[in-house]
């Protein structure tokens, strides 16, 4: 199973003043912690809760129809094209980067075993698009509109530019190039898809983006990669069978939970940063950032009180960001906390060569750059240690579709208890609406001509492109 070693930010080892008595707060959080997973686990099946992703990994209906799909297109098409933002493409192409071969969309297709190149067009940068568009045979590719709402600007303005790009080539046959991904009842991606004929595949009410990464969200795209997605979903039920125990002592996500929260309230530990040793899983961090910033960022908690809460989490990667970001971890302001996610065994093995004797680089002739990556690591540890920064580690055997299920369960069943433990609704974000309303204003949609008035006056014209 996956391992949580938190002996780094036991007060023993990095100082009273940054340091928390480990086993003292589990023994005095013990009943609350036993209360927010009795809390979580039975209202996990109850309308309006949102709690539904608790049971993705059991819905048996949507894996029978993501695989079904998958396998009648197989091989026909060289490319898929997911359209989504945040929630609806950061769990996708974290774990896609993290469980296909890395360099995946250059192998050719009898290296890739025939299975398609897969593309997250997660911007609407017009640079991006536009090269993207121009560089892929459209007639080749399936396209994957993903947005729950329906009406999310970002991705339908995709949508719009590539349904008619690709009418344009292939005529009436495009809508079997086009595939849906949203609610089952309402919104515009739905009546466009029931119009256009669509293959439509559903979210599940009371599951919001971010945590729908194991709803055909997430398992969709896996699947037509040639991703085992029921290895995903039995690391996901053995991962939530763990936590279901009430005991903090046997829990990693309530652990985790309540020593960043601590680390926060208590320590001043305002910044999460998240920093895989594994650059397959440098998305996971693009993914955790969202999950953490947007579950936990909240003005009002649960009682309408204005408390402004939630860390601040930031992506970094080892051993790249040891050459960037770790002076400022080691010296600079003493206000994070560090999570590395650490890998046990990797695919492959490489040597470094012995070939400069006598030199000052022949240290390294004849080990394996997998020593020198896990010797970078502990390195920044123990250099954390030293100026008495908390750390954890977060260890996972390999990277699988199996384990890479259980991390990422793991880190939302973790999110719901922190936020259980801050007093807010970890599944709504306010703050994302308002910035979406100010822009269907600010494009002309109509009914948000009173959002179009306000933004005049708060928008001045030397800001404006």
């Amino acid at each position: 199973m996956i391992e949580l070693n938190y002996h780094n930010v036991e007060a023993a080892v990095i100082g009273q003043n940054n340091g928390l008595n480990i086993q003292e707060e589990f023994n005095s959080y013990r009943d609350e912690i036993h209360r927010i997973i009795a809390d979580l686990n039975s209202n996990k099946d109850k309308p309006g809760q949102n709690l539904q992703w608790m049971n993705l990994g059991y819905n048996e209906e949507t894996i029978w129809y993501v695989k079904e799909f998958a396998a009648m297109v197989e091989n026909r098409f060289d490319n898929v094209l997911i359209l989504g933002v945040g929630g609806s493409a950061l769990g996708g192409k974290a774990l896609c980067e993290a469980i296909l071969s890395p360099y995946w969309n250059f192998l050719t297709k009898e290296q890739r075993n025939n299975y398609p190149r897969i593309f997250f067009l997660d911007n609407i940068d017009p640079d991006q698009m536009n090269s993207l568009f121009n560089i892929l045979d459209l007639k080749k590719t399936l396209v994957n509109v993903i947005t729950k709402s329906g009406s999310t600007a970002e991705v339908m303005a995709q949508y719009m530019i590539i349904k008619d790009r690709m009418e344009k080539e292939l005529g009436e046959d495009y809508r079997k190039n086009v595939i849906a991904t949203t609610d089952r009842n309402i919104g515009i991606l739905k009546q466009l898809s029931d119009q256009e004929g669509y293959k439509t595949f559903f979210i599940p009410d009371d599951v919001s983006g971010r945590f729908s990464v194991f709803s055909a969200v997430g398992l969709l795209p896996f699947a037509l990669a040639g991703i085992n997605i029921e290895e995903i979903t039995q690391g996901i039920k053995d991962m939530d069978l763990a936590l279901k125990n009430t005991d903090i002592n046997f829990n990693i996500a309530a652990q985790n939970a309540l020593i960043h929260f601590l680390m926060d309230v208590k320590k001043g530990k305002k910044i999460s940063v998240m920093m895989p040793y594994s650059n397959r899983m440098r998305y996971v961090a693009d993914w955790y950032c969202q999950l953490w910033a947007e579950s936990l960022g909240k003005e009002r908690d649960k009682n309408s009180n204005i408390v402004n809460v939630g860390q601040t989490p930031v992506k970094a990667i080892g051993v790249t960001d040891q050459h960037s970001q770790i002076q400022l971890y080691n010296e600079g302001p003493n206000d994070k906390i560090i999570t590395f996610l650490r890998v046990r065994e990797f695919d492959t093995e490489l040597e470094i060569p012995n070939i400069f004797e006598y030199t000052g680089i022949s240290y390294l002739g004849g080990k394996s750059i997998n020593k020198l990556f896990n010797a970078e690591a502990d390195s920044t540890m123990a250099s954390l240690i030293d100026y008495e920064r908390p750390n954890v580690t977060i260890s996972i055997p390999k990277i699988t579709p199996y384990y890479m299920g259980q991390l990422l369960y793991m880190f939302e069943v973790q999110t719901a208890i922190a936020g259980s433990l801050y007093n807010i609704d970890a599944f709504n974000q306010p703050g994302v609406e308002q910035s979406k309303n100010y822009t269907y204003a600010l494009m002309g949609r109509i009914g948000y001509e009173d959002s179009a008035n306000e933004l005049k006056e708060k928008i001045s014209d030397e800001v404006k492109l």
